[in-house]
């Protein structure tokens, strides 16, 4: 995930399950159909001239456990979940069919550091930084992460569901965060009550300081499952500008490492992975862009 990401937590999975639930069975229908495709046999021949580690198959490994919304039922080989969605849309641009794409599970720290490694591609919300970059590859960016407003049912924020409707509220952010500056530009920042960190932000509203605060995404996907009582995502804010990018993570060096970016690239531009972050991050899990 994100460097600032609490990972310790997120042992919550059937919390997560339930922001799911609403969603999951709406897209079944959609899922099923994309990862049945079968490449065509031009994408084939393609897919058995890449350099892969085993001849004709896309090794891909993803976290032990893999959470929801990224994963749903942390079962990556049904194609349901952001993440998962993302890596057979990009299995199938390189050529591979869905039957062809095989799943393995790594930690996070481990796929990050330096050596060998038994995968092809790694996705488990890596976030670009050039300090990893010395001892992985990186594709091009998948994901960029939006701010998200979260808060606690029974607040002045509960029924909130436009930016106008936090006008009057009172917000919280972490200093020097894209979090702040996203909420100063939205909200303006009159009304807004900043805290030394994500931390003391999350006390806050606990405590009923203030109405709501913001957080990236994937940090309020947990925020609200694990550290929240009743807690609630109100919706996104549209810009991503400032938002940490997730990529694929690859081997030093790794001879895929340009076909992988060659594939997020396209997929970026004919809107397919935009597609994928409304059906599962927005959709799915009923967090809204906020207008």
């Amino acid at each position: 995930m994100t460097s600032t990401r609490v990972r310790a937590g997120l042992i919550a999975t059937t919390a997560l399950s339930t922001l799911m639930m609403a969603g999951c069975s709406s897209s079944d229908t959609e899922t099923e159909a994309s990862t049945s495709a079968t490449a065509s046999p031009e994408a084939s021949e393609t897919a058995v001239a890449l350099e892969t580690l085993t001849e004709g198959k896309l090794t891909i490994a993803t976290g032990e456990p893999a959470y929801e919304p990224w994963v749903v039922g942390d079962a990556p080989e049904s194609g349901e979940g952001f993440e998962a969605a993302v890596a057979y849309a990009v299995a199938e641009e390189l050529g591979f069919a869905a039957e062809d794409v095989v799943w393995v599970r790594s930690s996070f720290d481990s796929a990050i550091a330096p050596g060998a490694k038994d995968w092809d591609l790694n996705i488990q919300q890596f976030s670009i930084t050039e300090e990893r970059k010395n001892a992985v590859d990186f594709s091009s960016p998948y994901y960029t992460t939006t701010q998200a407003v979260v808060t606690v049912e029974g607040s002045a924020a509960a029924d909130a569901a436009s930016v106008a409707d936090l006008a009057d509220l009172k917000v919280g952010v972490p200093s020097g965060t894209t979090s702040y500056t996203v909420a100063a530009e939205v909200l303006g920042d009159q009304n807004l009550a900043v805290f030394n960190s994500s931390e003391d932000t999350v006390l806050a509203l606990n405590s009923g300081q203030i109405d709501a605060f913001v957080i990236d995404l994937p940090s309020a996907f947990y925020l609200a499952a694990v550290e929240l009582d009743g807690g609630k995502i109100l919706g996104q804010f549209e810009d991503a500008t400032g938002g940490d990018e997730f990529g694929f993570v690859l081997p030093k060096g790794s001879a895929l490492t340009e076909a992988v970016t060659g594939a997020v690239d396209a997929l970026t531009e004919d809107g397919t992975l935009a597609a994928i972050e409304t059906e599962w991050l927005s959709d799915a899990v009923d967090v809204p862009v906020l207008k």
